[in-house]
């Protein structure tokens, strides 16, 4: 079901000495310099009246965007490609994945900075995901005429809130992300959006509460997008735990990223 994308049309990675290939800007600094300009309250308030849902052109400072774009294309050839008839088409790369070849998307994960700003927009206290967790942080990649994701909700399998930041990183497509406000609300009409998302744009929602898609991407297109889950709560039952192991394995990073973490974990504690 799952094979790699080194089939795909892939861009030059910049080289050594080109500004995405420069040393890895702070995460905390970079974070803090844009956040620090935005009328926050106002943003607070965007979310909350768009019931836990906020879509920002440019978040990104440019050099953290710069070495995002670097990361992605780098991490091409380790794109696991998967293909679920009449909902599902795209390639996913792996917080595993990124560990070992993009530290500093995992630093800009566990930014302080960023955490504590998406605390002021949710008013949760936020943790970040187990570290079992594919999904904490992951790139999604539409390179093949066609890719695209459909209708549904980022399901929260924890006993907690998951919370989506959705970061653009490549936007060479005419792929956008259409979605639905108030529709777990009976007393609100639902509100429907859509939005293309630049390279550094944002978007921050609860998973549970925001309906959407991708939708297709055609010929020649590329489209990489960044997510990072945060909880309320990072306890999980064992049967969600394997409900969430079984559509991580099919619909995004393969059978062999995920259950090989598991098959270390139980090694580690052994």
């Amino acid at each position: 079901m799952s094979t790699h994308a080194e089939d795909d049309v892939i861009a030059p990675v910049p080289v050594a000495g080109s500004p995405a290939a420069s040393p890895a800007p702070n995460a905390d600094r970079a974070v803090a310099s844009r956040t620090r300009e935005f009328d926050n309250p106002r943003l607070r308030k965007d979310f909350a009246e768009q019931d836990a849902f906020l879509y920002l052109e440019d978040f990104l400072a440019p050099e953290v965007t710069a070495q995002l774009v670097h990361s992605a294309r780098a991490l091409l050839d380790e794109v696991n490609r998967n293909y679920l008839p009449g909902h599902k088409q795209g390639g996913s790369v792996s917080r595993h994945t990124i560990d070992r070849r993009a530290p500093f998307i995992a630093e800009l994960y566990r930014s302080k900075e960023l955490i504590g700003w998406l605390e002021q927009l949710s008013g949760d206290k936020l943790q970040v995901s187990p570290a079992d967790d594919p999904h904490a942080y992951a790139l999604y990649y539409y390179t093949r005429p066609g890719d695209h994701i459909g209708w549904h909700y980022d399901t929260s399998y924890y006993d907690g809130r998951r919370y989506t930041l959705l970061l653009g990183v490549i936007d060479e497509s005419s792929c956008r992300l259409d979605y639905e406000l108030h529709t777990r609300n009976p007393d609100v009409a639902d509100q429907p959006g859509s939005v293309q998302i630049p390279p550094g744009g944002l978007v921050f929602f609860d998973g549970d509460k925001l309906r959407h898609r991708i939708t297709p991407a055609g010929a020649n297109e590329m489209r990489v997008s960044l997510t990072f889950e945060y909880v309320t709560d990072p306890n999980m039952r064992p049967w969600r735990r394997f409900i969430s192991n079984m559509k991580d394995a099919i619909a995004y990073f393969g059978f062999r990223q995920v259950f090989r973490q598991m098959t270390q974990r139980g090694k580690d504690s052994a």
